[in-house]
């Protein structure tokens, strides 16, 4: 018989008061409380507290305070992810997260959903279904990415918008429900590396 952990993982209905699984969000929640009352000058405990908690191979992640999730193990991060102020993770599910990944404020990953019927609702079953975030994705002020969702490399997405489907690579989406709202273009590229060499220029 599985258990309730290897169901939730699975991508199946399972009882979110099982033990084991109230025990591992208890200690996730004291790893925020640990995590969130850190200085901000204090970057090496947090860079420890979140490799204890995370999968975060390459130890670089920058997540300011306050962060909050559901377990901290099933969130997975590239190298040179930064987090704004108030991320939210409710991992019930794995999150992926690739390299060069720069979130703003109150970003909100939720893996977790409940059936659709108030009454299999009420019964206390739910399931998890995993969020994936490709390379070089820069995620505005307030997106909200629902369960399933993968979102491709080198996208923007639009600040406020949520994210029900997938959205491809090289794209910036917008909205609610997120849609796609052009490619990024070779004209982004020339405008940009305009403006980075005036940047450059003037800091000489």
């Amino acid at each position: 018989m599985p258990t309730e952990r290897e169901l939730m993982l699975a991508g199946k209905l399972y009882n979110s008061s099982d033990p084991e699984l109230a025990e591992l969000r208890r200690r996730a929640q004291g790893f925020t409380r640990q995590y969130n009352a850190t200085a901000e000058f204090e970057t090496d405990k947090r860079k420890q507290l979140l490799s204890e908690y995370m999968d975060i191979p390459t130890n670089d992640a920058y997540i300011e305070t306050p962060l909050h999730l559901d377990y901290g193990c099933n969130v997975h991060i590239g190298k040179n992810f930064y987090a704004n102020y108030e991320c939210i993770f409710l991992d019930t599910a794995d999150i992926t997260i690739g390299d060069n990944v720069m979130f703003g404020p109150r970003i909100s990953l939720y893996t977790a959903g409940h059936p659709i019927p108030a009454d299999i609702r009420n019964s206390g079953i739910e399931y998890g279904y995993p969020i994936t975030i490709g390379n070089n994705v820069w995620m505005g002020g307030n997106v909200v990415v629902t369960p399933g969702v993968s979102i491709g490399d080198n996208c923007v997405i639009g600040a406020g918008a949520v994210v029900t489907k997938d959205i491809p690579a090289n794209c910036i989406a917008v909205g609610n429900p997120c849609r796609v709202l052009r490619e990024i273009s070779e004209q982004d590229r020339q405008y940009w590396d305009q403006q980075q060499q005036d940047y450059h220029n003037l800091m000489r």
